[in-house]
């Protein structure tokens, strides 16, 4: 959000809670969580794919905004590529910033090794 006012631009909101499956879906996929699937077998045990999202909205709202060329505040890989495949120019992609802590540790490594997601972890020298 600072970047974003000092520099200018969009947040966009998506209701795509869990990968997209929504928020009841979310929620037993965290109970499959706890017993010991990670976030990405959890919602195909559900019987939906490891990730649901779909960025068309987002492409959607970045066109009715007149924006069809931007840099992207995102470590995902697959939003960078849907974006460009709904036809905004994604000019560069720039990497935010996480916070690794003893809860967080396990989900994103998953996500940097499940996910492809560019991690920089903060007690590490290296991105993920």
């Amino acid at each position: 959000m600072e970047r974003i006012a000092i520099v200018g631009g969009y947040l966009l909101y998506l209701r795509q809670e869990g990968r997209g499956i929504g928020l009841n879906s979310k929620i037993e996929a965290y109970t499959l969580q706890d017993s010991g699937l990670d976030t990405y077998d959890a919602n195909v045990a559900l019987g939906y794919s490891a990730d649901d999202r779909d960025y068309t909205v987002a492409a959607q709202m970045l066109q009715v905004l007149g924006e069809t060329q931007i840099s992207m505040l995102s470590n995902n890989p697959d939003k960078f590529s849907q974006l460009r495949n709904l036809g905004i120019n994604v000019t560069q992609q720039e990497y935010t910033d996480v916070f690794l802590t003893d809860a967080n540790a396990q989900y994103l490594n998953t996500k940097a090794l499940r996910g492809a997601h560019s991690l920089n972890l903060t007690n590490r020298d290296e991105v993920v």
